[in-house]
């Protein structure tokens, strides 16, 4: 396992194998960036008031004044609440106009007349509401009523979204490498298409929170295993390429089409169903997708790999050495412990669980506070189909500095930085938020540039850092770490209720405390992936300080097809 790369370095690192491979696993991530905004989307909230039945027959007047106003930052209609309907109708019949004056703004001779509102006793919504269709024709909250008293439902099929997608990583780590990767990916991909099918055709609440839980499942579990797929065929630059930039940007192009298409449909049975559709179109891609070579191997499957091996090196038109893997019995050795392995055995060796337990810290507080401004900046005022159009797109570029960030830099350097970055817009928030608006706005939208880059760097550590016979278990549990994170952040927003910066000073505290951990991470840049518990890099201890190493001459010659640069370096022992 250790000469593996040096064992597949006849391929190159960009021939047509690598092409069609980068190009087809790019393709196929596109149905789960395409679902991710569903949340969004199927569960908005219309503006919304309690129905008034026509048979009641109330005068014009009093059909304006049924809807108390309240002040929730500007004056507005209650949207769970009337006045006593039987006692409205009786005032009504009887000639007794309201007074209209809070309504229509009257001046105080104005409002002089008439039924004081204030005075009229309340009830809650007995015949249901009627709901804004400005935006949305009919959502699943329109659907089911999912308002008011049954408003925690709908928050409670968000986290159930978020549930399905840790619960898909706890078992998909697991499956993918005990029985492959190219099974598990394309079986999550069914699994996100079947069910967003399905969605189209609940009946109530209850079963659509089921659907949606194997929606949220396919979801996560295809991007992670792609991202290990894609990571392990692929070598030097282009998995880079693949893993910092290319990946993610697929990712967000199909975020950015779900509000398009939202925008277009409008209901969420017809959008349902359309969710459905880049999955079905990439299931075909299985006769086309190898299975990992990498993974073969450290299952003692040298035959199977070999022949893929030897049919990519045909493709990219070099000649494949007579042998290719020479430690056969060592490999099948390793593969027979292989198989044992499962999510307890992160934390079971010490120079595995050490890394494990700081990278799933690592995950849970980006995430945190990435899901807490995605959340903040929703509450923008517009038109939500164009605000998380953009909110998406503002991704690209962070995702392009993590991949220049990747080729030139450590990863321990990059995420530290930029972690920092994030860190420092999110406390000077606290400053600029009630005096500078403008300020404040750019600070949010630095916070998270800063917290993108960050993450796009942690995917391609974690992947660095992670054994082959046990990456995929490694990237699932970390991306279950994200899950908890997204799930928990809407809620810390509501500590604002004890102090208004608590959530701002929170995630920035995170973010502080991720930079530490990070000191203590094996470096990984331009090494080998390790493919065996044994060959992971021991825990660091801290030390300082980092330092500049100039390229050395014998690396300039063996490597001329890199860029020379000089390295930074940063100790991790006392």
């Amino acid at each position: 396992m250790q000469d593996y790369e040096a064992s597949i370095s006849f391929l190159g690192t960009w021939g047509r194998f690598q092409m069609k491979v980068f190009f087809l696993l790019c393709v196929t991530c596109l149905p789960a960036g395409y679902n991710i905004l569903s949340v969004i989307f199927l569960l908005a909230t219309p503006p919304h008031q309690c129905y008034i039945p026509a048979h009641r027959n109330l005068s014009q007047d009093w059909m304006q004044a049924s809807i108390p106003l309240q002040v929730a930052g500007q004056l507005e209609r209650s949207s769970c609440s009337r006045y006593e309907l039987d006692l409205v109708q009786n005032l009504s019949e009887l000639g007794i106009r309201p007074n209209l004056g809070q309504i229509y703004n009257y001046s105080a001779l104005g409002a002089s007349a008439g039924v004081m509102l204030s005075s009229l006793k309340q009830e809650e919504c007995k015949d249901g509401w009627i709901y804004s269709t400005e935006h949305y024709e009919s959502t699943v909250v329109t659907e089911f009523n999912l308002v008011c008293g049954n408003r925690w439902k709908q928050l409670l099929t968000s986290l159930i979204y978020f549930l399905g997608g840790l619960c898909g990583c706890f078992l998909s780590g697991q499956l993918s490498d005990r029985f492959g990767r190219k099974p598990v990916l394309f079986g999550a991909i069914a699994t996100l298409s079947i069910f967003s099918l399905a969605l189209k055709f609940a009946q109530s609440w209850a079963v659509f929170a089921v659907l949606f839980f194997m929606v949220g499942m396919g979801q996560l579990t295809s991007y992670i295993v792609l991202f290990v797929l894609g990571s392990e065929i692929l070598a030097g630059s282009s998995r880079v390429l693949y893993a910092s930039m290319c990946l993610p940007f697929m990712y967000v192009f199909g975020m950015m089409l779900l509000p398009a298409t939202a925008y277009l449909l409008r209901n969420w049975k017809h959008l349902s169903l359309l969710m459905a559709l880049p999955g079905l179109a990439s299931l075909p891609l299985w006769w086309l997708i190898p299975e990992s070579p990498r993974w073969l191997v450290s299952k003692g499957r040298l035959q199977e790999a070999e022949r893929l091996l030897r049919s990519a090196a045909l493709e990219n038109g070099v000649e494949a050495p007579p042998v290719i893997f020479l430690s056969a019995n060592v490999q099948q050795s390793d593969s027979k412990k292989a198989e044992t392995l499962n999510f307890l055995d992160l934390l079971k060796a010490k120079s595995i669980r050490s890394v494990t337990l700081i990278l799933w810290f690592l995950w849970l507080s980006t995430h945190v506070t990435y899901s807490g401004l995605s959340f903040n900046m929703s509450t923008l005022y517009g038109n939500p189909f164009l605000n998380y159009f953009l909110l998406s797109a503002v991704e690209l570029p962070a995702y392009t500095v993590s991949w220049l960030s990747a080729c030139r830099l450590s990863r321990r350097l990059s995420f530290i930085s930029f972690s920092l970055l994030g860190a420092l817009a999110l406390f000077l928030i606290q400053v600029t938020l009630h005096s500078h608006p403008a300020l404040t706005l750019f600070l949010v939208l630095l916070g998270k540039f800063g917290v993108l880059v960050g993450t796009g760097i942690l995917y391609m550590f974690t992947g660095e850092l992670s054994p082959t016979v046990i990456r995929n278990t490694v990237m699932s549990s970390c991306a279950m770490l994200s899950r908890v994170g997204s799930s928990i952040s809407p809620y810390l927003l509501q500590l604002a209720v004890f102090y208004e910066f608590l959530p701002w000073m929170l995630v920035g505290s995170l973010s502080l405390v991720s930079v530490v951990l990070c000191f203590f991470l094996p470096e990984t840049f331009r090494e080998p992936l390790p493919d065996t518990i044994d060959q992971m890099q021991a825990i660091q201890r801290f030390r300082w300080p980092c330092a500049f190493k100039p390229p050395q001459k014998d690396d300039m010659k063996s490597a001329k097809d890199q860029t020379s640069l000089p390295e930074i370096i940063c100790s991790t022992r006392f």
